[in-house]
């Protein structure tokens, strides 16, 4: 496994999915890009700023892009129409090697894991199952479970309190600052993988 992780006895794993876990943030990107159109918009979601987004729900973007574009959009019905495009087309999403090797690995040995995710279950649970690692995980934590989005740490203290371990006993794999933000706040070392490039680093 090319991701080296750092020192330290680790009572849990939490990994983020989207960019993390499995390689479905090329497809989300165009699911964006096809509900706000859909939606009325004039414009595409700009690239960079998807990126610098991951962890966030999709309130919380369409909150800010309504300010950035003086837009009028309702998160409920770009939302349906969003997961609708993601859903048709879930079955070509694949894993990253990497990361899952070492979701393996902790499987094997017994260590709990958790995925904290800023999507909502359904799509959360379905790119689990299409890429074949859903068994591997003991607990899911999503959008609709906690109050607060990334980089609140909501998500990644109740996957530690689901998981009856301590925050600080975690190793967060994440691919978003937002997730970054949130996990350290939480005083959980943190293995940033990069979406684009498949680099990681431990923070």
């Amino acid at each position: 496994m090319s991701i080296t992780l750092p020192k330290g006895n680790f009572e849990a794993y939490i990994f983020d999915c989207d960019g993390t876990l499995v390689d479905s943030m090329p497809l989300h990107h165009e699911a964006w890009n096809h509900s706000l159109r859909s939606s009325g918009t004039e414009w595409d979601l700009p690239e960079d700023y998807f990126y610098r987004t991951a962890g966030k729900s999709l309130h919380q973007v369409i909150e800010e892009l309504n300010e950035i574009y003086d837009e009028t959009l309702i998160p409920e019905s770009v939302g349906v129409i969003k997961e609708r495009f993601f859903h048709d087309r879930i079955t070509s999403l694949k894993a990253f090697p990497d990361v899952v090797g070492h979701l393996r690995d902790a499987h094997e040995r017994g260590l709990p894991v958790a995925v904290a995710s800023g999507s909502v279950r359904e799509a959360v649970v379905r790119s689990l199952e299409v890429t074949g690692i859903a068994d591997l995980i003991d607990v899911i934590v999503a959008a609709e479970d906690v109050a607060r989005g990334k980089p609140a740490p909501d998500c990644f203290l109740l996957a530690a309190e689901r998981l009856r371990v301590r925050p600080q006993g975690c190793l967060v794999f994440e691919d978003g600052v937002a997730g970054q933000e949130a996990a350290e706040t939480c005083g959980m070392t943190t293995v940033m993988v990069d979406a684009r490039r498949g680099v990681a680093k431990a923070h």
